[in-house]
């Protein structure tokens, strides 16, 4: 089965999306809001799951050969000291890969490397869908400020643009809604849903200005409603992040020096790290979630994928994993047919208990882990972690990246 396809937002779910409906045979349009794609982000963590979505949809060698592995690390406290080892020789053993971390940047990237330069639409503002027709959806395309810039420019930071074709009107037999976790189209799709929650905390998150030397791969360290993590790159340069429990909306004159004085004196390479960044590269962003799960993932012939489908918190790591799974199964659903009806409902039947159990448990994780601030609870918190063994880690990391994507025939 093919057809045309019209997916909005071009974030890791959206871009993952159209390369898997590519290779079902479909004719895919992606309208992305933003006027020029900047590839500003920090990094992100790959678990197997995301890896073999990645894998299904051909992309997989190109981002390994990007990444750096996650061999060793794990879980400490302000001192230094270990609550857990991260052992990840054992879950490559286990599941034939380590986790791997990679700029958001470059991820983006090759998953534009894998979809011809004319599919992607710039400037392009999608805010409502027209489902009046039950066999064709109409998408108006609204002109989003600076798109005559976005014309202009062709191309920024090494990418080719398609054409800007917003204030007309597509039709498509399919709609994916892949616009971020305050979607526009899931509002009007369920418009009795409450939509995202805040979480109770807030994370700043950047990349290292040059390579630091680092003696573990990826940690990450707890304190009192507070942690401090960083991902190693393949190229010497780290991402970092701090996550507070915080009012939503608080921000500082200078993020960075802020950092300082809650960091400051916890332990190496955290000062390090945060000397080694560009006050003007960090990012400052409040953390939402769909606390209310969604009824349904798909509605007539537009479908939510990603965050607009499960927003979660990012305890877990699992959050583009997600939703690049969404898109090697709504491919393999489409590709398997009969009707976009039908596949819809595969991909919402195998899609929608996974996301919300991984949301579930990256919510509890939260809360048992960053965002624990009582000192009793943290030290047995502490305690328990320290007397774990060392399986107990990677049985917690397979429970859920030990997924296989269907068949994309």
């Amino acid at each position: 089965m093919g057809g045309s396809a019209v997916v909005v937002g071009a974030g890791i779910g959206g871009l993952a999306a159209a390369i898997g409906l590519r290779l079902a045979g479909w004719e895919v349009t992606v309208a992305e809001r933003a006027p020029v794609l900047a590839d500003v982000g920090a990094g992100i963590s790959l678990h197997a799951n995301g890896l073999r979505a990645l894998d299904a949809l051909g992309v997989g060698a190109a981002v390994r050969a990007a990444a750096r592995p996650q061999y060793t690390g794990g879980t400490r406290v302000p001192d230094g000291s270990w609550l857990a080892r991260m052992d990840g020789a054992a879950l490559e053993r286990e599941l034939g890969t380590p986790i791997v971390g990679i700029p958001r940047a470059v991820l983006h990237q090759l998953l534009r490397a894998a979809l011809p330069p004319e599919c992607l639409v710039v400037g392009a503002e999608v805010t409502t869908v027209d489902r009046s027709d039950p066999r064709r959806v109409r998408v108006p395309l609204g002109n989003t400020a600076g798109n005559t810039a976005a014309k202009a420019a062709g191309s920024t930071a090494g990418n080719t643009l398609g054409s800007t074709v917003a204030n007309t009107v597509l039709e498509a037999d399919l709609v994916v809604a892949a616009d971020g976790v305050g979607s526009r189209l899931r509002a009007q799709l369920f418009p009795g849903h409450p939509g995202p929650a805040y979480s109770g905390s807030t994370v700043l998150r950047a990349i290292t200005e040059r390579p630091v030397d680092l003696a573990t791969d990826f940690e990450l360290t707890w304190g009192r409603g507070a942690e401090f993590g960083h991902i190693a790159f393949a190229d010497g340069r780290a991402e970092w992040h701090a996550v507070l429990n915080s009012p939503p909306g608080v921000r500082h004159a200078d993020a960075l020096e802020a950092l300082r004085r809650r960091f400051g004196d916890w332990h190496d390479p955290i000062p390090r790290l945060l000397t080694a960044t560009r006050p003007e590269a960090v990012l400052h962003h409040d953390i939402h979630e769909l606390v209310t799960p969604l009824p349904a993932f798909a509605a007539g012939r537009v479908v939510l994928l990603g965050d607009a489908a499960h927003a979660m918190t990012p305890n877990l790591g699992q959050g583009a994993c997600q939703a690049l799974e969404d898109a090697a199964v709504l491919a393999a659903a489409l590709a398997a047919g009969p009707t976009v009806e039908s596949a819809l409902a595969r991909y919402d039947a195998e899609r929608r208990p996974r996301s919300q159990s991984v949301a579930r448990a990256a919510r509890q994780a939260g809360r048992m882990g960053q965002r624990l601030a009582h000192p009793l609870a943290v030290a047995v918190r502490n305690t328990a972690l320290r007397l774990a063994p060392s399986r107990a880690t990677v049985r917690t990391i397979l429970r859920h990246a030990d997924w296989t994507p269907p068949a994309l025939s």
